[in-house]
């Protein structure tokens, strides 16, 4: 089955708004991890419009699954990266003005910075993630500079708005993820994904985890945050799902 990792930068959200102490993203993680959430996420932004530095502190001493800290490459923040030192780290772009994150990391044009970033982070035995868009050409330079983990951006896929676009992006994604498997990369999917669309892109049999924040938290304020996590496990079940073979 494929792995869900938690992304509970949105507890924050709803925090930051009052600047005071709940809720608590911490104790959000916790709640995931007892719901069977196989990993927790977080983004720690420049800006810092929802986790803090200390939020991704408590989570490192907190998480029992696997701790992924989604970041820039923005040197401040890679410094907070190497001192917490995370399961993994998944490196994405990041511009002030956006309300989410709205494409892949170019690891072509960026090889130079993230060459000596990716040796940093194996030195300190923490797994190295590129979040990207389900390009094989930046598969091949994810490959070509040691990550050993990919994420395919899915926002093309999850803002589809016709059946023949949806089917399109789904079929691009199902390629993309099996050229990552074929270069030895271990695959992971993410952005945009409900608990309606999730159903039809688990069937792609080379990824291995998703990793979804947005609509969990909004389901969890109508049955609450353990039963959301679980289902969206539920969702994740392949059996009476169609699996995309993209050979």
């Amino acid at each position: 089955m494929i792995r869900l990792g938690v992304n509970v930068d949105h507890i924050a959200t709803v925090r930051q708004a009052r600047r005071g102490r709940q809720p608590d993203p911490i104790e959000a993680a916790v709640a995931c991890e007892r719901a069977g959430a196989q990993s927790i996420v977080c983004h720690l932004r420049e800006d810092r419009r929802h986790m803090q530095e200390q939020d991704v502190r408590r989570l490192k001493r907190t998480v029992r699954t696997r701790f992924n800290l989604e970041m820039s490459i923005a040197p401040s923040i890679v410094k907070v990266a190497l001192a917490v030192r995370p399961d993994q780290v998944t490196l994405v772009p990041e511009r002030r003005q956006e309300l989410t994150t709205e494409g892949g990391l170019d690891a072509i044009r960026l090889r130079r910075r993230l060459e000596p970033l990716i040796r940093a982070f194996h030195r300190s035995k923490i797994g190295v993630s590129l979040f990207l868009d389900p390009s094989l050409r930046q598969l091949n330079a994810a490959q070509g500079l040691g990550a050993g983990i990919v994420e395919l951006h899915t926002g093309r896929y999850a803002n589809a708005q016709t059946a023949p676009v949806r089917r399109r992006e789904l079929e691009w994604l199902g390629r993309a993820a099996a050229h990552g498997r074929g270069l030895g990369l271990a695959i992971a999917a993410g952005h945009g994904l409900d608990y309606e669309n999730i159903r039809e892109m688990i069937g792609i049999r080379d990824i291995e985890e998703v990793n979804i924040g947005f609509s969990i938290i909004t389901r969890a304020l109508t049955v609450g945050l353990e039963r959301a996590v679980q289902e969206m496990l539920a969702a994740l079940q392949p059996q009476q799902h169609h699996v995309i073979n993209a050979a």
